[in-house]
């Protein structure tokens, strides 16, 4: 009996041991608490991307009950198609007028809010909004705020006269016609664009915000006794510091440009004349809506080695610039 007991005993304390052990052992404890979000990713990223890489391998198409192995030919086939060479065109400018734009409204904005002023929280849950509310939703909105008959936008442009007087004598509206916002490729491509901005300013804003904010108050008093006005101590001190942490917003921009397609979905589904199809909705159109699995995918993974080549330049210069 008193072997029994001295062993249930001792179990507790072998286990409350091996705990302590664990705790104590920081390689072995970061690999643990790394383990769930590892799963997660290999489950939610892993599988449907080699799900992708076979199906564009083969012929499948959707409702058919067999495949074939092709190889590479869905590769073949998609890069000769005029529609992909548009849609990755147009993917470039989308990433790159939209994270442009970001960057510089988002600094505007960040550098206006870290200064405290009255109503400064209600002008930061202003600028929250749109990152909070859906974007299926907000882009219902802007569909309704584009639309060729409803358009607030047209209205403004066409009743309110010192607006209106101004674009006319420029050449730039006729009020008997007003812009299309959604029904010509230019202005089609500005929209989504605008859009876009719309919806990630938010996140830069409060991205580059938390790197202004982590800029020691003592830098910025020893510029201002050595008397660096506004420009110079954007540039030379502010920049600098946060360009890390920009660098880190721009490449979550570039991954949200490249890969989402819901603002293109409900704003103008890739058209006019496919001039506002990317990669993301190329894909989704051809494999879902067109039924093509194969060639869907196929297109799905040319995103792949972009995104990959952006994440491995963007955190390169990003860690440079950390060194430096």
């Amino acid at each position: 009996m008193a072997v029994v007991k001295d062993t249930a005993v001792a179990a507790p304390a072998v286990r409350a041991g091996r705990l302590s052990r664990l705790l104590d052992d920081e390689t072995r404890l970061g690999r643990l608490m790394l383990a769930p979000a590892i799963l997660y990713i290999a489950l939610l990223v892993g599988l449907p991307f080699f799900l992708a890489l076979y199906f564009s391998l083969t012929d499948i198409t959707v409702g058919s009950r067999t495949l074939h192995f092709v190889g590479l030919k869905k590769f073949h086939e998609v890069i000769h198609t005029p529609t992909f060479k548009l849609a990755l065109k147009n993917t470039f400018i989308f990433a790159f007028v939209s994270q442009l734009l970001v960057l510089i409204l988002a600094k505007i904005l960040a550098l206006a809010l870290v200064k405290d002023f009255r109503g400064k929280w209600f002008v930061r849950l202003l600028i929250l909004l749109p990152w909070v509310a859906p974007i299926s939703l907000g882009s219902i909105g802007w569909l309704w705020i584009l639309d060729s008959i409803y358009s607030v936008v047209n209205w403004v442009l066409v009743h309110w006269r010192f607006v209106r007087e101004p674009l006319r004598l420029l050449g730039i509206l006729d009020p008997r016609m007003p812009p299309m916002w959604l029904g010509q490729p230019e202005l089609a491509m500005a929209s989504i664009i605008t859009v876009h901005v719309w919806r990630l300013l938010p996140l830069a804003t409060v991205i580059l915000l938390a790197g202004l904010t982590s800029i020691p108050k003592d830098i910025h008093d020893a510029a201002a006794v050595d008397g660096a006005g506004f420009w110079r101590h954007l540039f030379e001190i502010t920049i600098p510091l946060v360009a890390p942490i920009m660098i880190v917003a721009v490449l979550f921009g570039f991954i949200f440009a490249f890969t989402d397609m819901i603002v293109i979905y409900v704003l103008t589904r890739g058209g006019p004349y496919n001039s506002t199809q990317v990669l993301a909705s190329l894909a989704f159109f051809t494999g879902i809506d067109g039924g093509d699995l194969a060639e869907g995918a196929a297109i799905s993974l040319f995103l792949f080695p972009l995104l990959v080549a952006a994440a491995f330049i963007f955190l390169r210069i990003a860690r440079r610039a950390e060194v430096t």
